[in-house]
C-alpha cells in the first residue's frame, strides 16, 4: 500500500488513502442505490438512491477511519509508535513502528477497534430508531441502520482469532500472557490465521460450485489475502526470534561509499557503480551535504536513451524518506521502519555521522548465520 494519497493528519497521526478505496466507495454507493434501498423503500427517485447511498457510503469509510483510529491513539498512550493509516480495499490498517511492550497493552490496543466498531454500531442504530420515532424519511432511517448492521458486522469478523485480524491479535496478547513467551503467541496467532484462510477459501469455492458466483468468489479472495498476510506475519515473527539481541552494528556495511549525486547516470554507472560491489549509494550534493540514496534498481528503471542527461539526484530517493537508524538499537526495530521503504534500504548514523548501511544482503546474512548457532 506504498501507493496512497495523503490527505492530512488526525491528532499527528498521517492519514492516507489507497485508490482501491475508491472503488469501495463506488461498489458501496452502486449496490445501495441499485438494489438495496430501491427493494427496500420504493418510491424515491434514482437521484434519491444515489446520493443516500454515496452519504452512507462516505459515512462508512469514516467509521473505518475511526476503528483504526481506535488503534492507532491507544498504541500511542502504551508508547508505540505509530507511522500512519491507510484506508484501503478490505478496510484499514494503523501501521505500527514498534510492537507492544507487555501482553496487557497488545490486548488493549487490538481490543479497541472492534469496540469502536460495536460503539459505532450501537450509536447508528439508536439514531435509526430515534428519527424512525420523529417520522423522518425511510431512506434515512434506513441507510442509518445499514450503518449499525455493518459495523456490528465489521467488529463481529475482526475479532476472529486469527491474525491479521484483530482477534488474532487478542489470541497473540492471550497466548503471550499465559506462556511468557511473546515469539510463540505470535506464530500462534499467525498459524491460526492460515486455517482461517484456507477455510474461507473452502468456504469460497464451495459455495462457488454450488451457484453462489461472485459472493463465492469473494470468500476465495478474502481467504487468499487472509492467508498471504498471515504467512508474512509467522515469517515476520521468525524473523524477529532468530535476531533477538542482534544491534544493527553488528550487521551493518561500515562507512559506505558516498558518491556526488550531480553525476548523470551514464557517467555515475562507468565511476561508481562498474567500479565497486556496491547495490547501493548514498549521494551527495555539491557542499558535501547527504542527500539521498540511489539503487541499481531505482538506476536501471531509467531508459538507456536518457541517461545521459538524467542526474543521479533526480532519481534517487530523498534524505528525508530513507529509514534511518543508529548502531546500538535493535535491528528488528530498524527493520520495522524498512518494511515501508520500498528500496528496503536504511542508513545509519551515530549523531550527524553516517557510519554504515544496512541492506537485504545484510540481513539475510545475519539469518544464515543464526540458523549456523542453531536458532
Amino acid at each position: 500500500m506504498q501507493d496512497s494519497i495523503r490527505i492530512g493528519r488526525i491528532g499527528g497521526i498521517p492519514i492516507g488513502i489507497n485508490w482501491s478505496v475508491f472503488v469501495v466507495a463506488w461498489l458501496i454507493t452502486w449496490s445501495l442505490a441499485s438494489f438495496r434501498f430501491p427493494d427496500a423503500y420504493p418510491g424515491h427517485s434514482p437521484s434519491a438512491y444515489w446520493l443516500t447511498g454515496a452519504v452512507t457510503a462516505a459515512i462508512f469509510l469514516t467509521s473505518l477511519l475511526a476503528h483504526e483510529l481506535g488503534h492507532s491513539l491507544l498504541a500511542r498512550r502504551h508508547g508505540v509508535q505509530v507511522e500512519g493509516i491507510t484506508l484501503w480495499l478490505l478496510g484499514g490498517v494503523a501501521k505500527l513502528r514498534s510492537e507492544p511492550t507487555s501482553p496487557q497493552a497488545d490486548l488493549r490496543i487490538a481490543a479497541v477497534g472492534p469496540a469502536v466498531s460495536f460503539a459505532l454500531g450501537a450509536i447508528f442504530a439508536v439514531f435509526a430508531l430515534a428519527l424512525g420515532a420523529m417520522g423522518a424519511p425511510e431512506l434515512v432511517t434506513g441507510a442509518l441502520g445499514w450503518l449499525a448492521f455493518i459495523n456490528v458486522l465489521l467488529a463481529v469478523f475482526n475479532l476472529m482469532p486469527a491474525a491479521p485480524l484483530d482477534g488474532g491479535r487478542v489470541l497473540r496478547a492471550l497466548v503471550w500472557r499465559r506462556t511468557g513467551n511473546q515469539l510463540r503467541a505470535a506464530i500462534t496467532a499467525a498459524r491460526a490465521g492460515r486455517a482461517f484462510g484456507y477455510g474461507l477459501v473452502g468456504l469460497g469455492l464451495f459455495g462457488f460450485a454450488l451457484g453462489a458466483g461472485i459472493g463465492g468468489l469473494w470468500f476465495v479472495f478474502l481467504g487468499w489475502f487472509l492467508l498471504s498476510a498471515a504467512r508474512a506475519e509467522e515469517l515476520d515473527a521468525t524473523t524477529r526470534g532468530a535476531l533477538a539481541g542482534v544491534r544493527v552494528r553488528d550487521v551493518m556495511s561500515p562507512d559506505p561509499l558516498v558518491a556526488p549525486g550531480w553525476l548523470t547516470i551514464d557517467a555515475f554507472l562507468h565511476e561508481h557503480v562498474l567500479q565497486h560491489r556496491f547495490s547501493a549509494f548514498p549521494i551527495e550534493d555539491f557542499e558535501g551535504r547527504l542527500v539521498g540514496l540511489v539503487t541499481l534498481a531505482r538506476l536501471k528503471a531509467v531508459p538507456p536513451e536518457q541517461r545521459s542527461t538524467i542526474r543521479v539526484a533526480e532519481v534517487a530517493c530523498p534524505l528525508p524518506q530513507v529509514p534511518r537508524g543508529t548502531p546500538d538499537e535493535p535491528l528488528v526495530e530498524l527493520l520495522g521502519r524498512m518494511a515501508g521503504c520500498s528500496d528496503r534500504r536504511a542508513l545509519v548514523f551515530d549523531g550527524d555521522r553516517l557510519v554504515g548501511i544496512v541492506t537485504p544482503s545484510d540481513v539475510q546474512h545475519a539469518l544464515e548465520v543464526a540458523q549456523v548457532r542453531g536458532w
